[in-house]
């Protein structure tokens, strides 16, 4: 997976990013936008907040926007609600949603874990990969 800032910085608000998936043996480029970030300051959250990271990604015959929202569970655990939606325009797509919904739950729990490697591990998924 490729994910590089085309405007902006990653992962902050307004930020447009190429993002190219892999489905399978195939590859689908699509661009994403940071439609949501709170607190804009990530270094000082208080306790009860909530901090949500939205997110517009928009394809070849799809769109989809993904809400996150993360809160504290305890001492150090944080509780990650994600919520994913997609639209699809072309015939394509819509057979590839409708014949194979596993591949966007598959793509969606990879995002996950590659996040829960870099929030515990400090792994940053968009190094090079040997």
């Amino acid at each position: 997976m490729l994910h590089e800032p085309m405007k902006g910085e990653h992962g902050q608000l307004g930020t447009k990013s190429r993002v190219v998936m892999e489905m399978g043996k195939r590859q689908m480029e699509c661009t994403e936008t940071i439609t949501r970030r709170e607190p804009a300051d990530l270094s000082e959250i208080p306790k009860s907040s909530v901090v949500h990271f939205d997110r517009e990604i928009v394809g070849e015959g799809m769109w989809s926007a993904v809400r996150d929202r993360l809160t504290e569970a305890g001492p150090e655990t944080t509780l990650w609600e994600s919520e994913n939606e997609y639209r699809f325009s072309s015939l394509l797509m819509k057979l590839v949603g409708v014949l194979m919904p596993g591949a966007f739950r598959k793509q969606s729990q990879q995002h996950m874990q590659d996040f829960k490697a870099f929030a515990e591990q400090g792994k940053d998924v968009r190094e090079a990969k040997d």
